[in-house]
């Protein structure tokens, strides 16, 4: 893949940019908690020994401990080359958000980046594209061509603002049976999206959760929470098609649709707890850089529970 003419976004300008203005910082700082970011818990054991203050409980083997009545822990292989798939939510709306950083642009962007740390550490990455259904399943591959690959497939299925007669809804939870049935051994999934859909994923996302290593990263716009007072205009809802007519200028809207926001996040931070996973939001008016950072101290947080 080349790049185009000027102005024309392609794989290898994507790339270019972001080792430019995102990469070349995380690689400064790959040392302490950024390095172990996207690495999963090995699954290979490479011995046993007695339980020390501080250990693990989920590593305890409880049938040496039974045999031996001393409390026996599990000590992995480091899984330093993992199998990744990234679950990329390309429904209508990722279109939301401003012309020059909507959220279809920083899904790809994030989706580019994860990909780039790990093929540059060996890892093998896969990627499955979904809306109302799984639209493309990228198989499993190593080194910078396949990373432009992924890119060259999430641009090319970026969602438009045309209208449509017939609106689908995000299907988040077919995307997890579909994960389900091509990660064969415990992978690193990490989930993209805005999570603006009908409910039904999270039974699906929690038996995901306990066979492979989960990290589900929502991109927002700040107006999903608050609109600017502009007056009367016309709304429509990118998932349902559903259009109405609001008055963005009158406080009582203004504070329903922030309770309806906050609801709808304290929810969602909810289902992930359940599945056993934290919530990694990314606003399309983020440093890409401070919130990967912040991701990163989040999942350093999570595993020292």
């Amino acid at each position: 893949m080349t790049t185009g003419p000027a102005g024309v976004v392609t794989p290898e300008r994507v790339l270019r940019r972001l080792e430019w203005r995102v990469l070349r910082y995380l690689d400064g700082r790959r040392h302490g908690e950024f390095r172990t970011l996207f690495r999963g818990t090995g699954v290979d054991v490479a011995d046993l020994r007695e339980y020390a203050y501080g250990d693990d409980l989920r590593h305890i083997d409880w049938n040496v401990t039974a045999r031996t009545d001393v409390p026996h822990v599990r000590e992995y292989l480091e899984d330093r080359e993992v199998t990744a798939w990234l679950v990329l939510d390309v429904s209508r709306s990722m279109a939301f958000g401003p012309a020059q950083r909507r959220k279809h642009r920083v899904l790809t962007e994030v989706a580019a980046t994860v990909a780039q740390l790990l093929s540059r550490g060996g890892s093998r990455v896969g990627a499955l594209l979904f809306d109302g259904a799984v639209r493309e399943t990228i198989p499993p591959g190593q080194g910078r061509n396949q990373v432009l690959r992924i890119i060259d497939h999430v641009l090319r299925a970026a969602p438009g603002d045309e209208p449509t007669d017939t609106p689908t809804s995000t299907d988040l939870a077919a995307a997890l049976r579909a994960v389900q049935g091509v990660a064969r051994r415990r992978s690193l999934i990490v989930l993209i999206s805005d999570f603006i859909g009908p409910s039904g994923w999270q039974a699906p996302l929690g038996q995901l959760a306990r066979r492979h290593d989960v990290v589900a990263v929502q991109v927002l716009d700040r107006h999903e929470f608050d609109l600017p007072a502009v007056g009367m205009i016309y709304v429509e809802d990118a998932e349902t098609g559903e259009v109405i007519f609001v008055d963005t200028g009158d406080p009582a809207f203004q504070r329903r649709l922030r309770a309806g926001a906050d609801e709808r996040q304290a929810a969602l931070a909810a289902d992930l707890a359940s599945a056993g996973l934290d919530l990694h939001p990314v606003a399309t008016d983020d440093d890409l850089v401070r919130a990967l950072f912040q991701l990163a101290r989040l999942r350093s947080r999570a595993r020292r529970r």
